[in-house]
């Protein structure tokens, strides 16, 4: 009974934080539907009073959206792909192979992930400027290829893989790039679905450094693009919330796609194998 009851309350907790958590994007995704007049009235409503297109119309008056975001869409995928491949090879060779110095090297990885992301973009930035990569997509690609935290995830991963398969596939006279590619990478799926909504997440939503080393407009991403709204003297909120709106929808449909993959993959991968 005791149980049953703590079970009951449990979910009371998480139904009401869930529903403090997704108010405010259900408030946005109804008021792109309202004039400004009605966003910026004193008294609010979550349903629109006078239901518009207009918004979402007239979007494109303030800057070029389809063009920043797919600017937006290239670099994230390109960027999740890169960072998918890398860190599995990477966790396939740190979990499955024994050389000297394997555990001193993975020390190295996890102290990136133990150093602020401020410290390091000042010595990043003048790397970028002495390669002469400002305002082009190699600043935004190339840094981001390595992940700390998407290698330590499949090292994890990968681990639990029984040795005896990649064993059994050498016997058979497959090499290391076929086990790889035929054998690692099928079996690791969870984990790769975890790291790729992780990366895509984190590159769809990265706002500084596109803002510093990307210069033309035409060559921007999305999450700066968003700024352009600001006018100087007003702001168009409808506007606004209607390109929001259309921003996050490629991040809902990752994760509902690949939701089952990813909660198997974060848990195969918090147990050491």
């Amino acid at each position: 009974m005791k149980r049953k009851a703590s079970s009951v309350i449990l979910n009371i907790i998480l139904l009401v934080v869930g529903a403090v958590t997704v108010y405010p994007f259900v408030w946005m995704l109804f008021s792109s539907f309202k004039k400004n007049s009605e966003i910026m009235a004193l008294e609010q409503h979550l349903l629109p009073q006078e239901f518009i297109l207009d918004n979402y119309i007239n979007m494109n008056a303030h800057f070029n959206f389809l063009r920043f975001f797919m600017n937006s869409l290239f670099i994230t995928v390109v960027v999740t792909l890169l960072v998918v491949y890398t860190s599995t090879i990477c966790g396939f060779v740190l979990s499955k192979y024994k050389f000297k110095g394997r555990n001193l090297l993975f020390g190295f990885v996890l102290s990136t992930m133990m150093i602020p992301w401020c410290v390091t973009i000042i010595p990043k930035y003048s790397m970028i400027q002495s390669f002469g990569w400002m305002d082009s997509y190699k600043a935004l690609i190339i840094p981001a290829m390595f992940s700390g935290f998407g290698i330590f995830m499949m090292k994890q991963h990968i681990a639990s893989i029984p040795d005896e398969i990649l064993e059994a596939a050498r016997i058979d006279g497959a090499n290391e790039f076929y086990i790889f590619h035929r054998i690692v990478l099928p079996m690791a799926k969870n984990g790769i679905s975890s790291i790729a909504i992780f990366q895509f997440l984190w590159t769809w939503e990265d706002f500084l450094w596109p803002y510093l080393v990307i210069n033309s407009q035409e060559k921007q991403l999305l999450a700066v693009g968003l700024k352009m709204f600001n006018g100087q003297y007003s702001t168009d909120y409808g506007a606004l919330f209607a390109a929001t709106a259309i921003s996050i929808v490629p991040v809902l449909l990752i994760y509902l796609f690949f939701q089952k993959q990813f909660i198997a993959g974060i848990a195969a991968s918090a147990v050491k194998g």
